[in-house]
């Protein structure tokens, strides 16, 4: 089977269970944003090469193909994906919540002002997954607005990975090799 299927030449795309929306549907935005987000944590984890930070960066890519599932399917389908996917569930952020705990307690984090991106490329590019997530939480937020039944864990495990990417950075401009 090719990658090229020609079914969006008509400017849809497939949900999950074989339903069509247009490919500028704030779901698929979300989902696009979302895609976007992992490819750009691959980047750093690729530019960073210090497995303290590639490891958890690698099981969060692994998660987001989770939100992105539950991010494509229709309210009607959610149960039906449940039997056999797993949700994003409050886990995951606590996970996060945990990366960020040991990053402010345990190493020596020098950020009493705002960071300019860039000190080295590993740093850039967490700063650059960074904002993708910051967008990508954007869109999730306008399709929470616009379904009002998303699975708000999706939203709280954004708005924390932004934060992870942000003490990452950090903690690789501060890191004395």
């Amino acid at each position: 089977m090719s990658i090229a299927t020609k079914t969006g030449d008509d400017g849809t795309t497939g949900l999950l269970f074989g339903r069509r929306v247009r490919k500028t549907h704030a779901r698929i935005e979300a989902c696009g944003a979302v895609d976007e987000l992992n490819a750009s944590l691959g980047l750093a984890r690729a530019a960073v090469g210090d497995p303290f930070i590639t490891a958890p960066i690698f099981a969060i890519q692994n998660e987001l193909v989770l939100l992105m599932g539950e991010l494509a399917l229709e309210d009607a389908d959610r149960e039906r994906y449940a039997k056999s996917h797993p949700l994003v569930g409050a886990e995951m952020a606590d996970r996060l919540t945990a990366l960020i705990d040991d990053l402010e307690k345990n190493h020596k984090l020098d950020f009493k002002h705002w960071a300019t991106p860039g000190a080295n490329p590993g740093s850039a590019a967490l700063d650059m997954a960074r904002t993708v997530c910051r967008r990508a939480e954007r869109d999730v937020i306008r399709l929470a607005d616009e379904t009002k039944t998303l699975n708000p864990e999706l939203l709280r495990y954004l708005n924390r990975l932004s934060d992870l990417c942000w003490l990452q950075a950090r903690f690789l401009e501060t890191k004395k090799d």
